[in-house]
């Protein structure tokens, strides 16, 4: 069965934890009445085993098992 885990591009946030960093994922969404497209973002905590993000960098993550409470993301390329 193949692996169908959702992988997207992130840009850095935060870095100040420990093997985690804080990402935010922006998407273009039509408004329902006007018709023009706004931006939209979302912060996912991300597990980065190596601590390799640093902030301002775009990155690639992968949606994964829960790693805690707030970590379902993991670091695919930097």
């Amino acid at each position: 069965m193949e692996n169908k885990a959702k992988i997207i591009s992130a840009k850095v946030l935060k870095t100040a934890m420990n093997k985690s960093a804080v990402v935010s994922v922006e998407r273009l969404v039509k408004h329902p009445v006007n018709g023009k497209f706004i931006k939209r973002s979302t912060k996912y905590h991300i597990h980065d085993e190596n601590n390799k993000c640093v902030v301002g960098d775009v990155i690639k993550i992968k949606q994964s098992r829960p790693i805690s409470k707030t970590k379902t993301w993991v670091l695919v390329e930097e």
